[in-house]
């Protein structure tokens, strides 16, 4: 993937309420939705620090494109916990590029039928909801319309893998930024599914280190580079628009500061599971602590250094107006929200 093809890209307004046709030939011809599949299943099988640096380029080269690729592979991620012959099916049997994603939030049910669940629910933020072959979801398990809690008390959560024509879009994304992304919501009524189409986060089903990386692990770092690739493109555009001063400098230092500490956090992550290390709670914690922490105060110099660029900054179809847009919107992701702490 050269770089001169993202500069193209968006040279071409390809992102506009969805992304164009061409955009999502050049991912697909690129295989970026399978940039944590496995080689045996068609995939690029990159290490965590090169994936990475791969989500981060294409941030920083357009926000949606970034953000879109960063929750699909993520949720082709999921392909460490699925049951192996339907991952067969899906990647080594299909002759059009995969693509997965849904919500992670557990606001539908699924009732025991049998070997078999029947679901329902709506769900919000898909990413890439038009694009996707599969949805994700999570769903609470009931049996005769009752809840089947664990041994501690909570309702089971289980996850599902359901194809593209077993689920209604709700086209109802409507922000500020991000737009392409097209994050809608979307609902399920009634399907019956196997229950091979079922799979927990914390069951692995495939022996490749990086699946061994817990997901919140995963997706904090995966996130992240999503905010320091759209904080690099606003400073580089900041730059050739207005000149350097000094917030813009405050700006670069906490850039270089989370990316730093970023790409440190990966690599460490890489080293213990290929060393099949235990991630412990408490790592886990401290670095979703300290990239909370970091996106917050690259935040914080964004807001600053926008107030030094003028009225061109504001106007609808500036470049800076546009990234400004795209990661204020992706700062409302839960994750990294300071309502949504863990």
């Amino acid at each position: 993937m050269k770089v001169t093809d993202l500069q193209e890209l968006e040279e071409m307004h390809c992102f506009g309420d969805e992304l164009s046709p061409h955009v999502l030939e050049w991912i697909g011809k690129n295989n970026l939705w399978n940039i944590w599949v496995p080689k045996s299943f068609g995939g690029l099988e990159m290490s965590l620090p090169n994936g990475l640096k791969m989500l981060q380029s294409l941030a920083r080269a357009n926000g949606s494109l970034g953000w879109t690729v960063t929750l699909c592979s993520g949720a082709n991620f999921f392909i460490g916990n699925l049951n192996h012959d339907v991952a067969e099916t899906i990647f080594n049997k299909s002759t059009t590029p995969i693509c997965f994603g849904g919500s992670g939030g557990a606001t539908g049910t699924a009732q025991i039928n049998g070997n078999n669940y029947v679901l329902n629910g709506t769900w919000k933020y898909a990413t890439g909801a038009p694009y996707l072959t599969h949805f994700t979801l999570n769903a609470k398990v009931q049996k005769e319309g009752k809840d089947v809690l664990c041994k501690e008390g909570a309702p089971i959560i289980r996850s599902f893998l359901l194809n593209r024509q077993d689920v209604a879009i709700i086209k109802d994304w409507n922000t500020i930024g991000l737009r392409a992304t097209a994050t809608h919501s979307f609902s399920v009524d009634s399907i019956l599914i196997d229950e091979k189409y079922s799979f927990t986060y914390d069951r692995l089903r495939l022996p490749h280190s990086i699946f061994r990386t817990p997901f919140t692990v995963f997706a904090d770092l995966t996130l992240w580079v999503n905010y320091i690739g759209m904080a690099e493109h606003f400073l580089s555009e900041s730059l050739k628009s207005n000149g350097p001063n000094l917030l813009l400098d405050e700006f670069q230092q906490i850039i270089l500061k989370s990316n730093n500490i970023c790409h440190r956090y990966a690599m460490k992550v890489h080293k213990m599971v290929t060393n099949s290390d235990k991630i412990t709670e408490p790592f886990a914690l401290g670095l979703h602590q300290e990239a909370t922490e970091l996106v917050q105060r690259l935040s914080d110099k964004f807001i600053k250094a926008y107030t030094t660029l003028g009225i061109r900054a504001c106007s609808i179809g500036h470049p800076l107006n546009h990234i400004f847009n795209d990661f204020f919107t992706a700062t409302q992701h839960h994750n990294f929200s300071l309502l949504g702490k863990r």
